[in-house]
């Protein structure tokens, strides 16, 4: 049932971890959602930069420097085409998406935000997206406003209106894709309703960036983070977009080396966005890894991996619904790339642990979004998530590991 490639094999062949004669043969791997497994060819790209290219940059004078931050600056360059992003000085090199939110919320929250002020997000968030407004709601006392979970499982559009009408609202912060059901947001429409309400918005797009081309322009978001691990590169690296005119007005996040233009007892000058906000030694490695997974996504084609996504939904859908039992979480009028359930009889850990016996690997638990599921009236659920390497295969010994932990669990008979 596989897509054709370009006449080419099955991506899994491009995965190390998914060699049939190393230690992981028949591992149907279906937690993309929390990390990506790496293609060989961003593997190499890091050992590589180790190997033979590595040295500090935007410091050395001597030519292994020079083309160590040729690399990194370039990096920079790929990832603002990426995004259609209009200057490379709006990607700032970042851990994660976890640290751009936190980055936005103490930086931009705490210089443009005052009591009485409010910042708007969904039922659907990350905890990454819930705690940094929380701490300013604490700290410096803004509102924190949650649009509510509508019945389908995407965001109640009319809250979500309401919660804009009295015109408090400074920042909109909401998820492209719900991390722990899947469902996709009509971003392009939300950002578009918050703007005319006077509020910037910021993106995670976590979930969304393995998944989907995403134009930063055509969204018109201020921000949009995510974290490379999920697009198939490194852990430890991450990307903040920034619309450039919101990121001059900001402060330091961090302060240290490469960030500043002078320092002197009295007062310190600071660059200009983004090397103020990249404050010491960055994940030089790190860098160079994501733009050889970019390069990697971006040899398969959106068009290949959307429709081989689609095959995926379609065939994971229909053959979790067979199962007696089992009860897929609702994800809103579109579904992306995961399936978050619960089987009657089994919990979410147990499930897990069975099923890592039969060689298949899911998460289990709240998935970060406690608020979400405390929504559902659940503290965890299972999480199938894709990736571009999986196969109808790989759902069909899912199906078969949730039945054989459905008659391990079954009640015994007198």
């Amino acid at each position: 049932m596989s897509l054709i490639l370009h006449n080419r094999p099955h991506p899994k062949a491009d995965f190390p971890i998914f060699d049939p004669q190393g230690p992981n043969a028949g591992l149907a791997y279906l937690d993309s959602g929390a990390s990506a497994q790496k293609p060989a060819s961003v593997i190499e790209a890091v050992s590589q930069f180790y190997a033979t290219g590595y040295a500090n940059i935007h410091r050395g004078v001597y030519k292994l420097s020079a083309t160590a931050t040729d690399a990194y600056e370039g990096v920079r360059a790929q990832v603002a085409k990426f995004l259609k992003a209009p200057s490379e000085q709006e990607i700032i090199f970042v851990r994660g998406a976890t640290e751009g939110l936190n980055l936005i919320a103490h930086s931009w929250g705490r210089t443009h935000l005052k009591a009485g002020d409010a910042v708007l997000i969904s039922a659907l968030e990350h905890h990454a997206n819930i705690i940094p407004w929380q701490i300013l709601r604490d700290q410096i006392g803004i509102e924190l406003r949650v649009a509510a979970l509508a019945a389908d499982g995407g965001i109640d559009r009319a809250d979500f209106t309401a919660k804009l009408a009295d015109g408090k609202v400074k920042l909109a912060s909401f998820t492209h894709i719900a991390n722990a059901t899947g469902a996709v947001l009509p971003v392009a429409e939300l950002t578009a309703e918050a703007k005319a309400a006077g509020a910037l918005v910021a993106i995670d797009g976590c979930q969304a960036i393995p998944h989907r081309p995403v134009d930063v322009q055509a969204l018109d978001c201020d921000f949009y983070v995510f974290s490379g691990h999920k697009l198939y590169g490194p852990t430890g690296i991450g990307i903040l977009y920034g619309r450039l005119s919101v990121l001059e007005g900001m402060p330091p996040y961090q302060t240290g080396g490469d960030m500043v233009a002078t320092v002197r007892f009295d007062k310190t000058e600071f660059l200009e966005p983004p090397q103020r906000f990249e404050a010491g030694t960055p994940d030089i490695a790190g860098v160079i890894g994501l733009g050889a997974a970019i390069d990697y996504v971006q040899s398969l084609g959106w068009a290949w991996i959307e429709a081989h996504e689609k095959t995926l939904l379609t065939y994971g859908e229909a053959v979790l619904a067979k199962v007696p039992g089992l009860t897929l979480l609702p994800a809103g009028p579109e579904r992306a790339g995961i399936f978050s359930f619960t089987v009657d009889g089994v919990h979410p850990h147990d499930l897990g642990t069975i099923l890592d016996h039969h060689n298949v690997a899911i998460r289990a638990g709240s998935h970060c979004a406690q608020p979400l599921l405390n929504e559902f009236g659940l503290t965890a659920t299972a999480r199938a998530s894709l990736g571009l390497y999986n196969e109808p295969e790989d759902l069909d010994r899912l199906v078969e590991a949730v039945r054989a932990a459905q008659r391990m669990f079954a009640p015994k008979r007198a």
